[in-house]
């Protein structure tokens, strides 16, 4: 336990020291031996975090060993198909970014060199411009003495004009021009002078005047014309140089645009040709040793389950032992926490460290190392190499540094836009994926709904199925009861007649209804006809030999029922009360009133039957059909709602790929900014401090070579 002790202590690291000994005072006056009880803790809760991520592979691991040939068989059969289209497509992406960058360098180096030439042309321009006002001036000087000269010649003030600053100045002009005669030029000198030697021919001056006028007058207009060409050409060219840049800037615009989305492109491919083949090689492996992989593991699972448990069971017995109260009481007396944070700072490092600051001082770090100064340093340290060569090293260096400006400057545009560009798809992607997140949960709020209506609408069919049903038992028995209510009413009724027939057989013979003679068979006849006897007929059955049975009547019921539910006519009611005369008695009348009576009651039970009946048939008619009308609608918007909710899980489905793939993008573009920040942000962060520092560099080499060349800036 010891041993671990020490080892937790020196494993710590010297990170973890430091953290130490910049606490507080108070901080380092506690017992020391907490934070290595802390530290225990930490590791710890490490090691059982650590023990549920390992936790997960092995689950992830066991879930492949039960589900792996086929999957695993179909996943490497993908990727084997996915990676050589992913490499053409991502050789052809570079191919075609680096076609573009190419295009790029070239734009910008046009750019430069059609601006380089606006410059120079302007620069020129100017410098013809200054000698034309210059020379225009002299020229309309000159031409405005000489026709001062003639005016004053003509008029005859030639000694006045003698006395002008015109004057002055066509002597000067006549004596600088060459293309005079010399005849010519000497009388005009002579003129000019007022020489007492000279004879005056105004004529003949005047004459010669002129002819210089008309020669410098020419000579002004060709100067003008002149002017007016190169103005002309001037700004022919800025026009046409103007449209180049334009043109350039457009296309660099263009192609930094299509570099930025290939540039992503191309690492969502290599993401997804890395995450193929990484998959590929993991699968394959997997697959070849999958029964082998698999018991390797488990063992290994097991020993490392074990492993860990010790590993937990020292530290939780370190940990108690270190966390007693006594212990921690001898420790604090025992280990000063000013020993165990002291830290010993040799000599030799501060040493170390006080000539790197200096070094660096020397040097400019937002430049290359070593610096351009340092070879001319090393060149004129070496005192063997001549002021020649190494003012040919400051010209050497100057172009180079100016190169190197330039490149920066197009490598900041680059990354400008780049990054611009970049950050935009980054928060187009970055929206896309939040408004795919809330159709998802729109759709996902209507799937609910619908199936909720679609349960509903079930629950209400079966509910009204069982409701058909109960109908259909409660009509069932209230037709049963009234066939039996007619039947047996039927039956009194027979009976009742039959008794009162019976009567008027006595008391009244003519209302008497003998039974129907009976219709022999053509067999009984031909009996009879050969003087032979019919058989005996049988006596009357039924109830009391009266024939009427209640099978017979509930057949007669059943049929005028029927014929109700047909709307057939009902049977013609019972015959009219008769009166009879004699000496017969006559309670008969009040027995067969009585008669009569109980008939009409059972007739009008019989016709209140039927009326209920028949409502209650039609009423039942009426709920069967709203029922089977209710049942098709809901039947029918059931349908109607699982085709709904089939498109809203196909909405879904394809709202959650365009979540993953915009995702997909996304993690890609973000890559693609990592990339674009690596290799930008250094130049843009200190553009400015790399630019100062290259003109400062160029400004001392162009001061050194102005020295070599004999300068003094003393």
């Amino acid at each position: 336990m010891k041993g671990l002790l020490l080892t937790v202590l020196f494993t710590t690291g010297s990170a973890t020291i430091s953290s130490y000994a910049s606490e507080d005072n108070s901080a380092n006056g506690a017992n020391p031996i907490r934070k290595v009880v802390t530290m225990l803790q930490m590791m710890t809760k490490k090691i059982e975090a650590e023990a549920v991520k390992e936790k997960e592979l092995y689950d992830k691991y066991m879930c492949y060993c039960k589900t792996a040939d086929e999957t695993l068989a179909k996943s490497i059969a993908d990727a084997n198909t996915k990676m050589p289209q992913l490499a053409s497509d991502i050789k052809e992406a570079e191919a075609e970014k680096a076609q573009l960058e190419q295009d790029l360098e070239t734009h910008q180096t046009d750019r430069d060199a059609a601006k380089t030439a606006m410059a120079k042309a302007t620069e020129i321009r100017e410098k013809e411009a200054a000698a034309f006002a210059k020379e225009e001036s002299n020229d309309k000087a000159n031409i405005d003495a000489i026709r001062k000269a003639i005016a004053a010649i003509e008029k005859g003030m030639s000694g006045g004009f003698l006395q002008t600053n015109a004057a002055n100045v066509l002597k000067k002009l006549v004596i600088s021009n060459v293309d005079l005669v010399d005849y010519d030029r000497a009388e005009l000198v002579a003129f000019l002078q007022g020489s007492e030697d000279y004879a005056p021919a105004s004529g003949e001056i005047v004459g010669i005047l002129k002819q210089l006028a008309d020669e410098m007058d020419k000579d002004y207009a060709t100067l003008v014309a002149n002017e007016e060409a190169a103005i002309k050409a001037y700004e022919e060219l800025m026009e046409a140089k103007k449209k180049e840049i334009e043109a350039l800037t457009k296309a660099i615009e263009e192609k930094l645009v299509r570099v930025g989305e290939l540039g992503v492109e191309i690492v969502s491919m290599k993401n997804d040709l890395t995450d193929t083949e990484e998959a590929l090689v993991e699968d394959t492996k997997f697959l070849a040793d999958l029964g082998k992989n698999c018991a390797a593991k488990t063992k290994e699972w097991e020993v490392r389950c074990k492993t860990r448990s010790e590993e937990l069971l020292a530290l939780s017995e370190t940990i108690k032992i270190l966390n007693d109260d006594d212990a921690l009481e001898l420790f604090k007396k025992t280990l000063p926490s000013a020993s165990f944070v002291q830290i010993q700072v040799t000599s030799d490092a501060m040493r170390q460290r006080a000539m790197k600051l200096l070094k660096s001082v020397q040097r400019n770090k937002y430049l290359s190392k070593p610096s351009k100064l340092d070879f001319v340093q090393l060149a004129l340290d070496g005192k063997k190499v001549g002021f020649e060569k190494v003012i040919k090293l400051i010209d050497e260096m100057v172009v180079t540094l100016k190169k190197e400006q330039v490149d920066d400057d197009h490598k900041k545009e680059y990354c400008t836009v780049q990054l611009d560009l970049a950050d935009d798809k980054k928060k187009e992607l970055e929206r896309a994926v939040s408004d795919a997140e809330k159709a998802m949960a729109e759709t996902e709020d209507a799937l609910t709904t619908v199936k909720d209506e679609i349960k509903v609408l079930q629950d209400g069919i079966v509910a009204l199925d069982k409701s058909v049903a109960e109908a259909t038992e409660q009509r069932k028995d209230e037709n049963a009861e009234y066939t039996e209510l007619m039947a047996q009413n039927t039956a009194a009724k027979e009976l009742i007649l039959f008794a009162k027939n019976r009567m008027q057989k006595f008391y009244n013979p003519k209302l008497y209804k003998p039974p129907p003679k009976r219709e022999l068979t053509e067999e009984e006849r031909i009996t009879l006809n050969m003087g032979g006897t019919l058989a005996p007929t049988n006596p009357p059955g039924g109830i009391a030999g009266t024939g009427v049975s209640l099978v017979q009547i509930n057949a007669h019921v059943a049929e005028k029922n029927h014929a109700h539910q047909e709307e057939k006519k009902a049977a013609p009611p019972p015959p009219p009360e008769a009166e009879f005369g004699g000496s017969k008695s006559e309670e008969s009348g009040g027995v067969l009133a009585m008669m009569d009576g109980l008939v009409r009651e059972l007739d009008k039970e019989m016709t209140e039957a039927q009326v209920t009946e028949k409502d209650a048939q039609e009423d039942y008619e009426e709920l069967m059909s709203d029922a089977a009308t209710r049942r098709a609608e809901d039947t029918k918007a059931i349908t109607d709602k699982e085709t709904s909710k089939a498109d809203l899980e196909t909405e879904l489905q394809a709202a959650a790929d365009k979540k993953a793939a915009d995702e997909s993008e996304l993690k890609a573009t973000k890559d693609y900014i990592t990339t674009l920040h690596t290799d930008c942000d250094f130049l843009l962060e200190y553009y400015k401090e790399r630019k100062e520092a290259r003109a400062s560099e160029i400004d001392a080499l162009g001061k050194a070579k102005a020295v070599l060349s004999g300068a003094d800036y003393s």
